[in-house]
Protein backbone atom coordinates (compact mmCIF):
# COMPACT_ATOMS: atom_id res chain seq x y z
CA UNK A 1 0.00 0.00 0.00
CA UNK A 2 1.36 3.27 -0.81
CA UNK A 3 2.61 4.91 2.20
CA UNK A 4 2.49 1.89 4.05
CA UNK A 5 -1.37 2.94 4.94
CA UNK A 6 0.21 6.71 6.01
CA UNK A 7 -2.41 8.90 3.87
CA UNK A 8 -3.66 12.50 3.99
CA UNK A 9 -7.30 12.81 4.92
CA UNK A 10 -10.28 14.36 2.63
CA UNK A 11 -10.25 17.50 4.55
CA UNK A 12 -6.30 18.02 4.43
CA UNK A 13 -6.74 17.51 1.01
CA UNK A 14 -9.18 19.96 0.32
CA UNK A 15 -7.17 22.33 2.48
CA UNK A 16 -4.43 21.37 0.24
CA UNK A 17 -5.86 22.42 -3.15
CA UNK A 18 -7.38 25.67 -1.56
CA UNK A 19 -4.73 26.88 0.24
CA UNK A 20 -1.58 25.49 -1.08
CA UNK A 21 -0.21 24.51 1.93
CA UNK A 22 -0.44 22.01 4.91
CA UNK A 23 1.60 22.26 8.32
CA UNK A 24 2.13 19.04 10.66
CA UNK A 25 3.20 19.57 14.11
CA UNK A 26 5.27 16.70 16.14
CA UNK A 27 4.68 14.41 12.69
CA UNK A 28 8.86 13.56 12.79
CA UNK A 29 9.80 14.32 16.26
CA UNK A 30 10.98 10.32 16.73
CA UNK A 31 13.32 11.07 14.54
CA UNK A 32 14.66 14.59 14.94
CA UNK A 33 17.83 13.33 16.87
CA UNK A 34 19.21 11.89 13.91
CA UNK A 35 18.38 14.12 11.51
CA UNK A 36 19.99 16.69 13.77
CA UNK A 37 23.34 15.06 14.04
CA UNK A 38 23.03 13.84 10.18
CA UNK A 39 22.38 17.46 9.05
CA UNK A 40 25.17 18.85 11.00
CA UNK A 41 27.48 16.03 10.29
CA UNK A 42 27.10 16.91 5.87
CA UNK A 43 27.76 20.60 6.69
CA UNK A 44 31.22 19.45 8.74
CA UNK A 45 32.16 17.21 5.54
CA UNK A 46 31.36 19.86 3.07
CA UNK A 47 33.76 22.45 5.10
CA UNK A 48 30.75 24.23 6.99
CA UNK A 49 28.89 26.33 4.63
CA UNK A 50 28.73 27.11 1.06
CA UNK A 51 31.19 26.04 -1.36
CA UNK A 52 33.04 23.71 1.05
CA UNK A 53 34.15 27.22 2.47
CA UNK A 54 32.78 27.81 6.38
CA UNK A 55 29.48 29.69 6.93
CA UNK A 56 30.25 33.18 7.42
CA UNK A 57 26.92 34.49 8.44
CA UNK A 58 26.81 36.89 6.27
CA UNK A 59 24.68 35.58 3.19
CA UNK A 60 22.68 32.38 3.30
CA UNK A 61 24.61 28.99 2.65
CA UNK A 62 23.19 25.61 0.35
CA UNK A 63 24.19 22.16 -0.29
CA UNK A 64 22.76 20.67 -3.50
CA UNK A 65 21.70 17.97 -3.33
CA UNK A 66 21.42 17.32 0.06
CA UNK A 67 19.83 14.56 1.52
CA UNK A 68 21.20 12.49 -0.73
CA UNK A 69 24.76 13.29 1.13
CA UNK A 70 23.19 10.73 4.50
CA UNK A 71 22.35 7.33 4.06
CA UNK A 72 19.90 8.05 6.87
CA UNK A 73 18.82 11.32 5.85
CA UNK A 74 18.63 9.50 2.44
CA UNK A 75 15.77 6.64 4.32
CA UNK A 76 13.23 9.98 4.49
CA UNK A 77 12.50 8.91 1.25
CA UNK A 78 11.16 5.44 2.34
CA UNK A 79 9.43 6.84 5.68
CA UNK A 80 5.90 6.14 5.32
CA UNK A 81 4.70 9.87 6.63
CA UNK A 82 6.95 10.93 3.39
CA UNK A 83 5.14 8.37 0.97
CA UNK A 84 1.95 9.15 2.55
CA UNK A 85 2.25 12.66 2.02
CA UNK A 86 3.80 12.60 -1.37
CA UNK A 87 1.60 9.93 -2.82
CA UNK A 88 -2.29 11.71 -1.28
CA UNK A 89 -1.07 14.48 -3.48
CA UNK A 90 0.58 13.67 -6.47
CA UNK A 91 -0.01 9.71 -6.81
CA UNK A 92 2.05 6.72 -6.05
CA UNK A 93 4.56 6.84 -8.94
CA UNK A 94 5.31 10.62 -7.74
CA UNK A 95 9.38 11.98 -8.67
CA UNK A 96 11.78 12.87 -5.92
CA UNK A 97 13.19 16.33 -7.83
CA UNK A 98 15.69 17.08 -5.65
CA UNK A 99 16.73 18.50 -2.07
CA UNK A 100 18.93 21.69 -0.66
CA UNK A 101 20.50 21.92 2.85
CA UNK A 102 20.42 25.71 4.19
CA UNK A 103 21.81 27.76 6.97
CA UNK A 104 19.50 30.94 6.30
CA UNK A 105 20.58 34.45 6.99
CA UNK A 106 18.36 37.53 7.71
CA UNK A 107 15.12 37.89 5.75
CA UNK A 108 13.66 36.34 2.90
CA UNK A 109 11.28 37.96 0.77
CA UNK A 110 8.01 36.93 -0.97
CA UNK A 111 8.39 34.63 -3.53
CA UNK A 112 7.22 31.18 -5.31
CA UNK A 113 9.65 28.45 -5.98
CA UNK A 114 7.72 28.04 -9.47
CA UNK A 115 5.00 29.39 -11.94
CA UNK A 116 3.27 26.37 -12.96
CA UNK A 117 -0.93 26.68 -14.51
CA UNK A 118 -3.71 24.26 -13.26
CA UNK A 119 -2.27 21.53 -16.15
CA UNK A 120 1.30 21.37 -15.61
CA UNK A 121 2.35 18.77 -12.95
CA UNK A 122 2.02 19.62 -9.46
CA UNK A 123 5.85 20.22 -7.46
CA UNK A 124 5.58 20.55 -3.72
CA UNK A 125 8.24 21.23 -1.06
CA UNK A 126 8.38 19.18 2.58
CA UNK A 127 10.43 21.34 4.09
CA UNK A 128 12.47 20.64 8.06
CA UNK A 129 13.12 23.62 10.16
CA UNK A 130 16.07 22.22 12.25
CA UNK A 131 15.75 25.51 14.92
CA UNK A 132 12.63 26.48 16.96
CA UNK A 133 10.79 29.40 14.89
CA UNK A 134 8.55 32.31 15.75
CA UNK A 135 6.94 34.89 13.21
CA UNK A 136 9.94 37.31 14.58
CA UNK A 137 12.18 35.00 14.57
CA UNK A 138 12.20 33.60 10.90
CA UNK A 139 9.28 31.11 10.75
CA UNK A 140 7.71 30.56 7.30
CA UNK A 141 4.86 32.51 6.12
CA UNK A 142 2.59 31.53 3.52
CA UNK A 143 0.09 33.93 1.16
CA UNK A 144 -3.24 31.17 1.24
CA UNK A 145 -4.47 30.76 -1.93
CA UNK A 146 -1.66 32.13 -3.91
CA UNK A 147 -0.82 28.74 -6.01
CA UNK A 148 -3.76 29.29 -8.17
CA UNK A 149 -1.72 30.55 -10.87
CA UNK A 150 -4.14 31.43 -13.50
CA UNK A 151 -6.57 33.27 -11.42
CA UNK A 152 -6.45 36.92 -10.97
CA UNK A 153 -5.97 36.69 -7.09
CA UNK A 154 -2.81 35.29 -7.41
CA UNK A 155 -1.70 36.55 -10.68
CA UNK A 156 -2.12 39.82 -8.83
CA UNK A 157 0.05 39.04 -6.25
CA UNK A 158 2.74 38.10 -8.54
CA UNK A 159 2.97 41.57 -9.93
CA UNK A 160 2.66 43.25 -6.74
CA UNK A 161 3.83 41.23 -4.13
CA UNK A 162 7.60 42.46 -3.84
CA UNK A 163 6.55 46.73 -4.06
CA UNK A 164 4.04 46.34 -1.51
CA UNK A 165 5.38 49.34 0.54
CA UNK A 166 4.79 51.40 -2.61
CA UNK A 167 0.81 49.90 -3.54
CA UNK A 168 -0.19 49.16 -0.21
CA UNK A 169 1.66 50.88 2.39
CA UNK A 170 2.90 47.85 3.68
CA UNK A 171 6.23 46.53 4.32
CA UNK A 172 6.51 42.86 3.67
CA UNK A 173 6.54 41.18 6.87
CA UNK A 174 3.07 43.13 7.42
CA UNK A 175 1.63 41.69 4.05
CA UNK A 176 -1.69 39.28 5.37
CA UNK A 177 -0.28 35.93 5.63
CA UNK A 178 -0.67 32.59 7.43
CA UNK A 179 2.75 32.31 9.66
CA UNK A 180 4.04 28.86 10.04
CA UNK A 181 5.69 29.30 13.75
CA UNK A 182 7.40 25.19 13.92
CA UNK A 183 9.56 23.18 16.77
CA UNK A 184 12.13 20.87 15.41
CA UNK A 185 10.23 17.57 14.81
CA UNK A 186 7.24 19.94 13.01
CA UNK A 187 6.83 19.58 8.98
CA UNK A 188 5.83 22.27 6.63
CA UNK A 189 4.59 21.12 3.24
CA UNK A 190 3.55 23.83 0.18
CA UNK A 191 3.16 23.89 -3.62
CA UNK A 192 6.16 25.30 -5.39
CA UNK A 193 3.10 28.12 -6.62
CA UNK A 194 2.27 29.26 -3.15
CA UNK A 195 3.76 33.01 -2.25
CA UNK A 196 6.08 33.12 0.90
CA UNK A 197 8.52 34.64 3.28
CA UNK A 198 10.54 34.53 6.27
CA UNK A 199 11.19 37.66 8.03
CA UNK A 200 13.79 38.22 11.86
CA UNK A 201 15.84 35.56 12.35
CA UNK A 202 18.68 34.90 12.85
CA UNK A 203 22.61 34.42 10.98
CA UNK A 204 22.38 30.33 11.18
CA UNK A 205 18.91 29.08 10.46
CA UNK A 206 18.67 25.51 10.03
CA UNK A 207 16.59 24.00 7.31
CA UNK A 208 16.47 21.36 4.38
CA UNK A 209 13.54 20.40 2.24
CA UNK A 210 12.64 17.04 0.21
CA UNK A 211 11.34 18.83 -3.23
CA UNK A 212 8.68 16.20 -5.32
CA UNK A 213 6.40 16.14 -8.54
CA UNK A 214 3.54 14.24 -10.10
CA UNK A 215 5.29 12.23 -12.72
CA UNK A 216 5.65 14.10 -16.09
CA UNK A 217 3.41 12.17 -18.91
CA UNK A 218 5.26 11.34 -22.05
CA UNK A 219 3.92 14.00 -24.03
CA UNK A 220 5.53 16.37 -21.24
CA UNK A 221 9.16 15.37 -21.14
CA UNK A 222 10.54 18.31 -22.81
CA UNK A 223 9.66 20.27 -19.71
CA UNK A 224 10.85 17.65 -17.36
CA UNK A 225 14.14 18.16 -19.26
CA UNK A 226 14.06 22.41 -19.60
CA UNK A 227 13.12 21.52 -15.18
CA UNK A 228 16.20 19.31 -14.74
CA UNK A 229 18.48 21.98 -16.26
CA UNK A 230 18.29 24.22 -14.19
CA UNK A 231 19.85 22.48 -11.50
CA UNK A 232 23.01 23.28 -13.30
CA UNK A 233 23.24 26.74 -11.66
CA UNK A 234 24.60 24.42 -8.37
CA UNK A 235 26.94 22.93 -10.47
CA UNK A 236 25.99 19.05 -10.12
CA UNK A 237 26.25 16.45 -12.79
CA UNK A 238 23.37 14.34 -11.78
CA UNK A 239 20.52 15.02 -10.71
CA UNK A 240 20.60 12.69 -7.44
CA UNK A 241 23.35 12.15 -5.17
CA UNK A 242 26.04 8.49 -5.14
CA UNK A 243 24.20 7.66 -1.99
CA UNK A 244 20.68 7.94 -3.13
CA UNK A 245 21.10 6.25 -5.80
CA UNK A 246 23.24 2.99 -4.48
CA UNK A 247 20.98 2.38 -1.14
CA UNK A 248 18.26 2.64 -3.11
CA UNK A 249 15.23 0.08 -2.92
CA UNK A 250 12.55 -1.00 -5.57
CA UNK A 251 10.12 1.26 -3.96
CA UNK A 252 12.92 4.34 -3.92
CA UNK A 253 14.36 3.94 -7.74
CA UNK A 254 10.74 4.04 -8.55
CA UNK A 255 10.54 7.93 -7.69
CA UNK A 256 14.35 8.32 -8.96
CA UNK A 257 14.07 6.85 -12.13
CA UNK A 258 12.36 9.46 -14.55
CA UNK A 259 14.50 12.19 -13.98
CA UNK A 260 17.41 9.72 -14.18
CA UNK A 261 16.76 8.96 -17.49
CA UNK A 262 16.28 12.30 -18.70
CA UNK A 263 19.49 14.19 -16.81
CA UNK A 264 22.13 13.51 -19.17
CA UNK A 265 22.52 16.69 -20.17
CA UNK A 266 22.74 17.95 -16.72
CA UNK A 267 26.95 17.32 -16.49
CA UNK A 268 27.47 19.60 -19.35
CA UNK A 269 25.06 22.63 -18.59
CA UNK A 270 27.15 22.43 -15.04
CA UNK A 271 30.32 22.91 -16.91
CA UNK A 272 29.18 25.88 -18.54
CA UNK A 273 27.60 27.10 -15.60
CA UNK A 274 31.18 26.77 -13.62
CA UNK A 275 32.92 28.98 -16.45
CA UNK A 276 30.28 32.16 -16.16
CA UNK A 277 29.54 31.73 -12.28
CA UNK A 278 32.13 32.68 -9.30
CA UNK A 279 30.28 30.09 -7.28
CA UNK A 280 27.29 27.54 -7.17
CA UNK A 281 23.69 29.15 -6.42
CA UNK A 282 22.96 30.21 -3.01
CA UNK A 283 18.97 28.88 -3.56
Amino acid sequence: MEGQGFQLTAQQMSFFRTFGYLSFPGLMTDRIEEILREFEAVWVAHGGGHNGKPHDGKARSCIVPFIDQSETLCSLLDDPRILGIASSILGGDFNYTGSDGNFYVGETRWHSDGARKPEDPIHIKIAFYLDPLTRDSGALRVIPGSHHFGDGYADSLSDQVRDSQELWGLQGRDIPAAVLETQPGDLVMFNHNTKHAAFGGGIRRRMFTINLSQRYPEDRLEDLHDHISTASRFWINRKYGEKMVRTAGPERMRHLEQNMANDGHLAELSRQARERMSEPSRG
